[in-house]
């Protein structure tokens, strides 16, 4: 009888202990979601912010229609809904460097330098990356937890019961996440004059329009402060400029 008390106190104890990992994978999921519409939500500020940027270059540098068109076109592929995360940082990678070469475009100009709605827009969009790869770190941070969970034993058991998959990390490519910071107060960095470039932390972008995490996340290029490092894609300083963002 005693036997039996024991077998049935195992049973209830594994059966309180899958619950609580069940719970905690499930609500580790949402969060991932979550995370990556915090991307999505700035990803789109983002995109939104281009066509007024692109109008007030060509105010000024109208013959650089090649570059102002690339800068369209690569925004429209990085809106266009990219699949999976890893897709999205790839996409908002080529926009990042479409980017960088109008920045660059807009040296040349002296006048467009010195318009005050070129300076806010430039000013917004380097805000809206810095939340990005804030939103970004915070996401790739939960990412870590849940894979770990999902990988690991016993977790990983209840999670194929359950049907949790690992997630994605928001990443972007080291040769596709650079942005230049442009000076546009009148003494250049490193005293050039021409538009000094930093890496980015941010996910390429992170991600076009409203995608989901089901495969999971990578990274968006974002215009941050000259000389500032970056960050490890993995490692959550924040969420983070920062990604379901995204």
């Amino acid at each position: 009888m005693i036997i039996v008390w024991i077998l049935l106190g195992l049973v209830v104890l594994l059966a309180v202990v899958g619950v609580v990992m069940y719970n905690g994978l499930i609500g580790l999921r949402n969060k991932v979601e979550e995370g990556w519409r915090q991307i999505d939500v700035e990803l789109k500020r983002r995109h939104d912010l281009i066509p007024n940027l692109v109008e007030t270059v060509k105010g000024y540098a109208s013959h650089e229609r090649g570059t102002l068109e690339e800068v369209m076109q690569a925004r429209s592929a990085a809106m266009s809904g990219a699949s999976t995360p890893a897709a999205a940082a790839q996409a908002e990678g080529q926009l990042s460097q479409a980017l960088g070469r109008l920045m660059a475009v807009a040296e040349a100009y002296p006048d467009l330098k010195a318009n005050q709605n070129f300076l806010a827009l430039q000013q917004e969009l380097t805000s809206t990356e810095d939340r990005i790869a804030s939103s970004r770190r915070y996401y790739n941070a939960l990412v870590r937890e849940l894979n770990t969970k999902v990988e690991s034993v016993p977790s990983n058991i209840v999670a194929n019961m359950a049907g949790v998959k690992r997630a994605e990390y928001f990443e972007a490519p080291a040769t596709e996440a650079v942005v230049p910071n442009v000076s546009f107060g009148g003494d250049a960095i490193g005293g050039s004059g021409s538009p000094a470039v930093a890496p980015s932390t941010q996910p390429g972008a992170v991600g076009g329009p409203s995608t989901q995490p089901g495969a999971a996340p990578g990274a968006l290029p974002q215009a941050q402060a000259p000389g500032a490092a970056q960050p490890d894609p993995t490692t959550d300083s924040a969420p983070g400029q920062g990604t379901p963002n995204a």
